[in-house]
């Protein structure tokens, strides 16, 4: 299983989350096998100007992820998401990407039922 995190630094799987997934500075990936991490990748975020959110969706689901994990997410990438069939997890209280990897295999994150948690997008 492929997760998505956003994130402000390139340190793996110890990187401290981003707050907002599209001015987020990096993309940390981690793939899990067996509920383990198997392998961390971590991009540079492209941006999403010139195509707004439509954009952040689109830089996303070209890492081929099978869930992606944020603070928060405004509702047109929400319904982008939804639309595409990427889960979408919330997790408001993990400083770091393990921390929050270790609440979603033990179930606790909710997940997105294709609504947005801010106003301004």
């Amino acid at each position: 299983m492929r997760l998505v995190f956003p994130t402000d630094e390139n340190m793996g799987y110890l990187s401290k989350r981003g707050a907002h997934f599209g001015r987020a500075k990096f993309y940390t990936v981690v793939t899990l096998v067996d509920d383990e991490i198997d392998d961390v990748e971590v991009y540079e975020n492209p941006g999403h100007s010139g195509g707004a959110c439509g954009n952040a969706v689109t830089n996303i689901l070209s890492l081929k992820p099978d869930a992606l994990i944020v603070s928060g997410i405004g509702g047109s990438p929400a319904k982008g998401f939804a639309k595409a069939g990427l889960e979408v997890y919330f997790d408001r209280v993990s400083p770091t990407v393990k921390d929050s990897i270790d609440l979603f295999l033990s179930g606790k994150l909710e997940k997105s039922s294709g609504e947005g948690t801010c106003k301004t997008h």
